[in-house]
């Protein structure tokens, strides 16, 4: 086992006291810090271990002590691409806690659109009663979904149990579950997309997944199908996605990200029909269970690390996703 005396965990999370107590249960000769991600401090940092939460990434690099980073986020890109996490240092993600709650915010977000509920909320802005044409339907469609992690196979199983035919893409090789139609590696999206009704992504932000969806691979799809995206702005070109969407290629799209946040208020995108923008809140903590789901992964990770095992959302830092478990 590894030495644990007065190793210090440094907390930047909201955490309650029911929450505080079970992390701190991991382990009785940890030393617990608490702190606001914005009150982090280069002190801190460089006296702590551990870091539970999303600190600013440039506080890494005070990070002398650190072995182990918890990230509170799926996502990595904002330390992997600083190059800012010290060397030997162990990272790992809260994959795992988001999965159910965004799955709910895409289906949501895709209905909206589908059936025209951001058009009938404008009319009633406006005092019309005014129909809206024909609504689209899930059941029978075909749905292609892009990155197939937590957050994708939830995705999938609701949109099957709903009645589509559901298409999985992922990086890695892997069995396919009984819920999906078929699962493909992402060198085959090119002859996916003209399949699909509907396409959903939660790929994480690389430099292999930026402008993955560009025009090109836009015009590839159905004339009318739906776009959901709660990964990355950065898979679609901001102007490619207008031009999708003003030339009715996409019939309509539903975003939590865009390529540049927060989106500008003279940026186009506010004005592309059929559009459905959310800001970047599908996860973080506005469901309470997420943070609880959060504390149970740190926690986990953290035995983990002071037994010398495998770390459950060990991060491949390299590549920028989680280390592939088979």
């Amino acid at each position: 086992m590894k030495e644990v005396h007065m190793k210090e965990v440094l907390v930047a999370l909201p955490l309650n006291e029911k929450q505080r107590k079970s992390l701190e249960s991991v382990d009785n000769q940890l030393k617990f810090i608490y702190t606001k991600r914005s009150e982090a401090t280069p002190e801190m940092v460089e006296s702590a271990n551990i870091v539970v939460g999303n600190i600013k990434p440039e506080l890494l690099i005070y990070g002398k002590r650190l072995e182990l980073m918890q990230l509170d986020s799926a996502g990595v890109e904002h330390v992997t691409n600083l190059d800012v996490l010290p060397e030997g240092t162990i990272l790992a993600n809260a994959t795992g806690a988001y999965g159910e709650a965004i799955a709910e915010h895409m289906l949501a977000s895709l209905m909206t659109i589908q059936k025209k509920f951001h058009l009938y909320l404008r009319n009633m802005a406006n005092h019309e009663w005014k129909r809206e044409g024909y609504a689209g339907c899930i059941s029978e469609s075909t749905t292609l979904v892009l990155g197939f992690g937590d957050i994708g196979s939830h995705f999938a199983m609701k949109m099957n149990a709903l009645g589509s035919k559901v298409i999985g893409v992922r990086k890695n090789k892997a069995d396919c579950p009984d819920y999906l139609e078929s699962i493909h590696q992402i060198e085959e999206l090119e002859e996916l997309l003209p399949q699909a009704d509907i396409v959903a992504c939660s790929l994480p932000g690389t430099s292999e997944t930026r402008h993955l969806l560009n025009k090109d691979r836009l015009k590839l799809m159905k004339k009318g199908a739906l776009l959901v995206n709660i990964g990355r702005g950065s898979l679609t070109p901001t102007e490619d996605l207008i031009w999708a969407l003003e030339s009715g290629q996409l019939g309509g799209a539903a975003i939590d990200v865009t390529e540049v946040e927060p989106l500008p208020k003279e940026s186009k995108l506010w004005s592309a029909p059929n559009l459905l923008i959310t800001p970047h809140i599908s996860g973080m903590y506005h469901e309470p269970v997420i943070l609880d789901r959060i504390v149970e992964i740190a926690k986990e990770n953290i035995r983990a690390f002071l037994t010398g095992e495998e770390l459950e959302t060990e991060v491949d830092v390299v590549a920028g996703y989680r280390k592939f478990r088979g």
